[in-house]
């Protein structure tokens, strides 16, 4: 009997359908396991709430807000809540199979889960930015805990959100949980090099990508989209290998110094100002012009569908390293193909901070931390390990290194599936 499509996604699909574009991609090598690849395109559990708060002025507005959990057969749910105002169910349900395969394809004991609220946090005051998030957290709280389902930063969060959500539930359940988020402030609970986690995972992978084909990272160039936290961090890790930073792109424009960038310096620069437009150690750059660099790295480090078909052609990098979740379009990935563009796919690229927020979690559990020097090397060993089995399994099917990866996740999660069998 066919299994009835879902239906709650409306005629646009949105990422979610990438996700599945890509689940398909994956099916003809997953051999035995084929059978069972319909479970990745159905999340466990959507939770849909209403977010009602108190605003500085004595008003009540209502944001929605999202919490799912995609796949829990490999463990508790794991990933990252957002705010943003374009946040949408589709989005959320593709971040978090995202979160599902990037676990599994990192070995971590993880699920995928992800969460958001569609709201502009520019637009709250901190007072406002609390209280929406406390009101989040107890919406979601009937899915949350250590060994259920553990948030982390993303989009327009950070260390400040997960405190606030450490606190409400631990208030909720009368103790103190500090394993019910990771990403959190280092006083309570948080681990040493989690904050760049993520962007140093990006140099990792990259750099283990530019070893197989015989590039040098000292020297080349670097081309970055996007330089908040992930952004940032790569940038800084490629700097401090000799690679020059030549253009980065943001929401509020691009720049562009053939000569490079001090990537601290522009930090500080985006601290004060709020983006790199007017950076005065560069040029201004027209937004579309930042795609046709000649480099080679091209670091998309913003949000999702970011290269498609439109612009894909115009890349003339050697690598593209996904900092962003979702940043190429499947109709892209086949022209980057084409032309020779070796992608290294967010799935593996990104997964250095839920790897440091795995770290974390074990930490809380045992109450026992890591130096980060340990935690760095750590993150390194994982994530060398898990790009050469995705680079073997590549090799040995003549396949892309992002469907390699799926087919490496999607056996494990199927396979778990598999031995736990159906209940009842």
């Amino acid at each position: 009997m066919k299994s009835e499509p879902l239906s709650y996604l409306g005629k646009d699909g949105g990422p979610w359908e990438i996700f599945t574009e890509q689940v398909d991609r994956v099916i003809p090598y997953l051999g035995r396991l084929a059978p069972l690849a319909e479970s990745l395109k159905r999340p466990k559990r959507i939770l849909i709430v209403d977010v009602p708060i108190h605003l500085d002025d004595g008003t009540v507005a209502h944001f929605e807000g999202y919490r799912v959990h995609h796949n829990t057969a490999r463990g508790p749910a794991k990933g990252g809540v957002r705010y943003h105002p374009e946040v949408t169910l589709s989005e959320v349900m593709a971040l978090a199979a995202w979160m599902t395969i990037k676990n599994a394809a990192v070995g971590l004991p993880y699920g995928g889960g992800k969460g958001g609220i569609r709201v502009d946090p520019k637009k709250l005051s901190s007072h406002e930015l609390e209280r929406l998030t406390c009101r989040y957290t107890s919406e979601i709280g009937i899915l949350l805990g250590p060994d259920r389902d553990i948030p982390a930063p993303d989009v327009n969060t950070g260390e400040r959100e997960m405190a606030w959500m450490m606190d409400t539930f631990s208030m909720n359940v009368g103790r103190t949980v500090p394993g019910v988020v990771t990403g959190k402030p280092i006083a309570l609970g948080g681990s040493l090099g989690r904050r760049d986690a993520t962007g140093r995972g990006v140099f990792v992978t990259a750099a283990a990508a530019a070893a197989k084909i015989g590039l040098p990272v000292e020297g080349s160039r670097v081309i970055l989209q996007g330089f908040g936290n992930v952004g940032s961090a790569a940038a800084r890790a490629f700097h401090d290998h000799g690679a020059r930073v030549i253009a980065v792109q943001d929401h509020t424009g691009t720049i562009y110094n053939e000569a490079g960038m001090d990537p601290y310096d522009l930090a500080r620069y985006v601290a004060e100002m709020g983006g790199v437009r007017g950076y005065p150690k560069a040029e201004p750059l027209p937004n579309a012009e930042f795609w046709a660099l000649p480099t080679e790295f091209l670091i998309p480090a913003a949000l999702e569908k970011q290269i498609t078909e439109h612009n894909a052609w115009r890349i003339q990098a050697r690598i593209v390293a996904e900092g962003a979740n979702g940043p190429t379009t499947p109709a892209a990935d086949d022209i980057l193909q084409e032309k020779g563009v070796l992608v290294v796919p967010d799935v593996i690229a990104n997964a250095g901070g839920v790897t440091v927020s795995y770290f974390e979690w074990v930490q809380d559990f045992n109450s026992y931390f890591w130096t980060e020097e340990e935690i760095n090397a750590r993150l390194e060993r994982v994530l060398r390990n898990a790009f050469e089995a995705v680079w073997q399994v590549a090799e040995e099917k003549k396949i892309s290194l992002r469907t390699a990866a799926y087919v490496v996740a999607a056996t494990r999660v199927l396979e778990a599936r598999a031995l736990r069998g159906l209940y009842p």
